[in-house]
């Protein structure tokens, strides 16, 4: 059975945090994902995975904060304990329009990720579905990204491969070697779970899960994550994926 992780992002909208890490831990978890708005309150993070008895193994990181304050960026990872850093997301402002946009995109993410590496820690990047939209030359800006350096690790979001039209066990299948993480994440059926902008409890929803979860076995992932965009109750979506996933 692969790590199971939580997405704390799901819960941003139901504070305080430290009542959503005892939930979590009162629902089964062990190991939690953070971001980046988490960490303004560094010690009082820490004090309320330690008091929940949770792991934060990895996070999301601003590619801005890994750039500009690297000294910071690290002590974040070591105080909490943190092995993993993805970059998640790039606004559609500042987002290549070319091929080659995206080429130098992923030579800056795999500078940027040079010192972390050294640290020991794994660094990537996690997708959206912007990535599967071809570029001038045909080209997709997720191969461009990951094939910019070997070092680059990918969390790949088996959800927004979905909504990108595409299969989920094919880019498993393609980059095998190269998944620190995935993000486990449902798609409700059209017209339902509209107030959640039609995403659905892990298990609950259209995704293939026996297929993927087979391809990830096969790729030797071992690193789930659990997430939901915008639930409308963190703890029944909580507790009903991590039943779901425990059952894959």
């Amino acid at each position: 059975m692969p790590q199971i992780a939580y997405q704390l992002y799901c819960s941003r909208n139901f504070p305080p945090l430290d009542d959503t890490l005892q939930m979590l831990a009162k629902a089964g978890y062990s190991h939690v994902e953070g971001y980046g708005g988490l960490f303004d309150d560094l010690d009082g993070l820490r004090a309320g995975l330690d008091a929940a008895g949770l792991q934060m193994t990895s996070s999301h990181f601003g590619l801005d904060m890994v750039e500009d304050d690297l000294p910071g960026t690290l002590n974040i990872i070591k105080t909490l304990g943190i092995k993993k850093v993805f970059i998640p997301y790039l606004d559609a402002d500042q987002r290549p329009t070319d091929a080659a946009g995206w080429t130098a995109f992923g030579e800056r993410l795999a500078q940027a990720g040079r010192p972390l590496n050294d640290a020991g820690v794994a660094f990537g990047w996690h997708n959206h579905d912007f990535e599967f939209v071809a570029t001038d030359n045909g080209e997709l800006p997720i191969d461009l990204i990951a094939g910019a350096s070997d070092d680059l690790a990918l969390e790949l979001d088996l959800g927004w491969v979905r909504v990108a039209g595409l299969d989920p066990v094919d880019w498993i299948n393609k980059y095998a070697g190269r998944l620190s993480a995935v993000h486990i994440k449902d798609i409700a059926p059209d017209g339902t779970c509209t107030d959640e902008d039609g995403w659905a409890d892990v298990g609950h929803g259209i995704m293939k899960w026996p297929a993927i979860h087979a391809a990830l076995q096969a790729a030797q992932c071992t690193h789930y994550v659990i997430e939901h965009d915008n639930p409308n109750d963190d703890t029944r979506f909580a507790i009903r994926s991590l039943a779901a996933v425990q059952n894959f």
